[in-house]
């Protein structure tokens, strides 16, 4: 993507000293293993370090502000890469909101190393990259993409490129007022798996709007760049991370939907480019 305009809504907040405690509890490979594991099973990442004895004493959220510290350096090529991305998908889904008939807001983007303080909470890296419709910002610990790549077999520009896309359409979800149906529809859920395949559905979804941008992004990439996304898409499925973690699967258990369907949706938006193709709530079939 060299040579592509960046987005001016990146925050910078790598190396900062985050109030609340220490910062990087964790050592780094059993951060990035629990960081996969949480961010695509819906786990709660404190349990699994409590597993592995290596929980990390997060402190309460603070009402101390953590003052960004601007643009990532032009000399980083990873943060300029998904600055970029992040303007790609501003492009995108300003031209989608205005044949809508609304206007996009665009979220900002907070690079961050270790743990963050959000509108949501103090939150450590291991949960992965997330969005906090609070601030309506998206979240992301660049170490994510190292262990997306060693660990899940998942390289790649385009295979990042989704990611950044994917918790940007939690955001477009978010303006659309979806994400606040479904919490409504959680709220009135009468089982746990009731509440899990909501969420199915709403990840699902995440993963549809991701190709709706790579869709009107496809001029910029090179070959083979949508089918790594495509292998992203269906290295983190449900399934697949819980018969390499536990040896099987529980299906009423996932959170985000199995390879098959991630890659699935993701297809979908790549081909049809229009967010009415992406409707998980109105399908038995997912």
């Amino acid at each position: 993507m060299e040579g592509r305009e960046e987005s001016t809504n990146v925050e910078d907040r790598r190396g900062m000293r985050v109030p609340g405690g220490r910062r990087g509890g964790v050592g780094c490979v059993g951060l990035l293993v629990v960081l996969a594991i949480a961010y695509f099973t819906g786990a709660d990442p404190r349990q699994l370090l409590g597993l592995i004895g290596l929980v990390e004493q997060l402190a309460p959220p603070t009402t101390e502000q953590q003052v960004p510290a601007g643009a990532p350096a032009q000399d980083d090529p990873q943060a300029v890469f998904v600055s970029q991305v992040l303007k790609a998908t501003e492009d995108t889904w300003g031209q989608v909101f205005k044949r809508m008939g609304h206007r996009y807001e665009e979220p900002r983007l907070v690079l961050f190393d270790g743990r963050v303080e959000s509108a949501c909470g103090l939150t450590s890296g291991a949960v992965g990259p997330f969005y906090c419709p609070a601030d309506r910002k998206v979240y992301l610990d660049l170490s994510f993409f190292r262990e997306l790549s060693r660990g899940f077999g998942a390289p790649g520009d385009f295979a990042q490129a989704y990611v950044v896309a994917h918790e940007v359409g939690h955001h477009v979800q978010n303006l659309l007022g979806i994400s606040d149906q479904m919490t409504r529809l959680q709220a009135r859920a009468e089982s746990q798996e009731e509440v899990n395949e909501l969420s199915v559905r709403l990840e699902l979804q995440a993963d549809c709007l991701a190709g709706v941008y790579g869709h009107f992004d496809q001029q910029y990439l090179e070959p083979g760049d949508v089918e790594e996304g495509l292998r992203a898409a269906a290295a983190i499925g449900d399934d697949r991370i819980q018969r390499q973690s536990q040896g099987t699967t529980a299906p009423e258990s996932w959170t985000h939907g199995s390879s098959e369907m991630r890659a699935r949706w993701l297809r979908k938006g790549l081909d049809a480019g229009d967010p009415s193709a992406c409707e998980t709530f109105k399908t038995s079939r997912l």
